[in-house]
């Protein structure tokens, strides 16, 4: 967030989650235009998003499986609300505080073109970020996992980069990575040390449960918009599908032809 000369915000993000669950690429979304986001088909929500005002929001689930609770709203509801506002940030956050603990654990990032913060319903108080390098994964910003320190350090590495489709393409090497942690560095989150061992690499793969999209977001201090997102084909498998959004910040989507 506000370290490269050109790009304003910088985002590399694997999106883990069961293979069974639906889902629908990254696409501006039919009822509400201004909105590129992919889609849960099952809630309706969404995990990352950006709109062409240039508001930024995305989710990750705390990983508490002993506090888990069926029947809790969708996390994939905060992300797209916001987008879908025009509440600042810290407003948006604050009017969120009251009802959070309905939902199960989970980090929020909002920027609405100016303020980017941080909220999560594990820990008290809101934070807006300054200009940096951060990293989340499924316990609160910048806990040191491996896989977030590590693609910290890629992420810094990759920012000395200037060409857009250089960048996306060193962003996307780190977020393709599949060795795991060792195992004296690995989180104690709750589950067994097979799955734990398993879900510490960057890139998720197990016959269940795994990463089923990587989204490159970049927004330029020009206005310029990139994001581009691989939608694995099968579990585990290399093979993806990609689908490559460009527009700039602030113009109208064109006008349909005829």
């Amino acid at each position: 967030w506000e370290t490269h000369p050109r790009w304003r915000l910088v985002v590399a993000a694997n999106r883990d989650e069961f293979h069974a669950r639906p889902t629908a690429p990254a696409e501006w979304w039919p009822v509400a235009p201004d909105l590129l986001a992919g889609r849960d088909l099952k809630e309706g929500g969404t995990w990352l998003g950006v709109t062409r005002t240039g508001r930024f929001a995305a989710v990750t689930n705390i990983r508490e499986p002993q506090g888990h609770r069926e029947g809790a709203p969708s996390r994939g509801h905060l992300p797209g609300n916001f987008l879908l506002s025009r509440a600042p940030s810290l407003g948006y956050l604050a009017g969120l505080m009251p009802r959070a603990m309905a939902f199960n654990g989970f980090n929020l990032l909002v920027m609405d073109g100016v303020t980017l913060a941080w909220y999560s319903n594990r820990e008290a108080g809101m934070r807006t970020l300054p200009p940096g390098v951060y990293g989340v994964s499924n316990h609160l910003l910048d806990t040191p996992w491996p896989k977030v320190v590590r693609g910290k350090d890629d992420l810094r590495a990759a920012l000395s980069l200037d060409d857009g489709d250089e960048l996306e393409a060193r962003l996307f090497e780190s977020l393709a990575r599949r060795d795991p942690a060792p195992d004296a560095e690995l989180p104690r989150t709750g589950v067994a040390e097979e799955l734990e061992r398993a879900l510490s690499s960057v890139f998720i793969a197990t016959p269940e449960y795994g990463t089923r999209s990587s989204t490159v977001l970049l927004l330029g201090r020009d206005g310029e918009a990139r994001m581009t997102e691989r939608t694995t084909t099968l579990p585990g498998a290399e093979g993806f599908t990609e689908v490559r959004h460009r527009f700039r910040v602030g113009e109208p989507a064109a006008a349909p032809a005829g």
